[in-house]
């Protein structure tokens, strides 16, 4: 970490004539919503993002005559902060939501061969809006889903707040209630591995509890799934850029920040190759361990903590037919590596053929296997999996890969999560991995850029926006 003590005199000893300055360190979805929200307070504010772009994780980037997402990023209706975001930017037509959850599930498991069920929702309350699909699911026997069920209620009962949780894997407690290895593999994880990017045994139940339960078990409407129809830069670069050009934010790219460190007025500079920015409130919304690097002396008791935090990569490969192949927008599949398969032929901007993307989660294993060995076992699964493969003819073939895509969410992370607020006042965190209540998705990245706002603007004695997302209005 840096050098440097902690202020002695209250936040606020650089302001000017001006008014209040904040500095955001990182552009991705959390740093972005810090930026909107300080500059909606009326605080002059300076976004520094090293790369040459907005967006963070969830970027595109373009291939020959393509617009390619690195990853395949999903969001569900009760993702109320992201759907602030996209509202706030201008984005939401562009990323619309099913009207009702619908998710095609094909096994390639069973001895009689590849079958079809679906996970959907009926306009019921809850829980009776899944009791049809849960009674009608194929991949399950009928004891199976009865068992399944008995589970569900058993999660609805548990205290999200109970740091007990946190300690204990979700595969122990679903052993516990009498869930099968199969049950295990074709709902459980079928759900947690695209949500937590962990497997039950390895993820924590306080995690796996806040999935199941805000998303299955709160709302009838809130596991309905959205997406973007349009290249994710669009959204998160683009538009993010237009409205923080409207909120008066100096938006400053391809700019590393390389310390952070008191200033002689009591305040903080932030600096960067040839340039020094002094600013009143400085939010760090970057990954843990960069986080790390640039937090001075005692602003967390225990900063190590922060490389403690594991992190875990996703992998995804992308395949372009010269016909089409699948009528879906997106399936998912049990009995083969491949795990959920997305249909971006449009937002690409595919004229001739289908271009399929598989997002690949858990993807120790693979992250750094050869594009050729890739090829060599995903295109003979898709055969298995969409039958219309085995006439089409392969137009590209590329993989995208995230090594540290999300935080491990293993048990006992969340005693590593630090808040918004450090020890140094005017220092703030913000990052799907900080203490969001909810894994690595872009609704924890937009959460925690609000709870580091509210943060700052609580300490500069300024309102908070009235558009502001509010976090009581999240589904519980």
């Amino acid at each position: 970490m840096s050098d440097g003590t902690l202020p002695q005199q209250p936040l606020g000893g650089t302001a000017r004539a001006g008014g209040r300055h904040a500095v955001v360190i990182g552009g991705g979805l959390a740093g972005l919503t810090s930026a909107l929200a300080l500059a909606d307070a009326g605080v002059r504010v300076t976004l520094l993002e090293s790369r040459p772009r907005l967006g963070g994780l969830a970027f595109s980037f373009r291939r020959g005559d393509l617009t390619v997402d690195n990853g395949q990023h999903v969001y569900l209706r009760c993702c109320t902060a992201y759907r602030w975001f996209l509202d706030r930017v201008g984005g939401a037509a562009l990323a619309p939501l099913q009207s009702r959850l619908d998710v095609p599930v094909i096994d390639l498991a069973r001895p009689e061969g590849r079958r079809l069920g679906r996970l959907r929702r009926d306009p019921l309350p809850v829980p009776l809006h899944l009791g049809r699909s849960l009674a009608a699911y194929p991949h399950l026997s009928l004891a199976e889903r009865a068992r399944v069920g008995r589970a569900a209620l058993a999660l609805r009962s548990l205290d999200l707040a109970d740091p007990a949780l946190d300690e204990t894997d979700f595969g122990s407690w679903l052993a516990a209630h009498g869930q099968s290895a199969r049950a295990v593999e074709a709902l459980w994880d079928l759900v947690g591995v695209a949500t937590l990017n962990a497997r039950a045994a390895d993820a924590s139940l306080g995690l796996a509890a806040m999935v199941f339960k805000t998303g299955l078990l709160s709302d009838p409407g809130a596991a309905d799934i959205g997406w973007a129809r349009v290249p994710l830069g669009e959204l998160h670069d683009r538009l993010a850029r237009r409205a923080l050009d409207s909120a008066g934010v100096r938006t400053e790219v391809r700019t590393r920040v390389t310390s952070v460190l008191l200033n002689e007025n009591g305040g903080w500079s932030v600096q960067v190759p040839g340039e020094r920015f002094d600013a009143d409130a400085v939010v760090l919304a970057v990954p843990q361990r960069e986080a790390h690097d640039l937090l001075p002396a005692g602003a967390l008791d225990a900063p190590d903590r922060l490389l403690d935090i594991g992190t875990a990569p996703i992998l995804n490969v992308h395949v372009r037919y010269d016909r089409k192949v699948l009528d879906a927008p997106f399936v998912a599949a049990l009995g083969t590596p491949v795990q959920w398969v997305f249909d971006r032929t449009e937002a690409a901007g595919v004229e001739h053929g289908q271009y399929l993307a598989l997002s690949q989660s858990v993807a120790q294993d693979e992250i750094d296997t050869p594009v050729a060995d890739l090829r060599e076992r995903y295109l003979p699964e898709l055969r298995r999996l969409l039958p219309r493969t085995r006439d089409a003819g392969v137009v590209d073939f590329f993989v995208t890969r995230e090594r540290t895509a999300t935080f491990a969410p293993t048990p006992g992370v969340g005693r590593l999560r630090p808040g918004a607020r450090t020890k140094a006042p005017g220092l703030y965190l913000a990052g799907a991995w900080t203490a969001t209540g909810w894994p690595a998705t872009m609704e924890s990245a937009v959460r925690s850029g609000v709870s580091a706002a509210d943060a700052a603007l609580d300490a500069l004695g300024r309102p908070r926006p009235t558009r502001l997302f509010v976090p009581e209005e999240a589904a519980a």
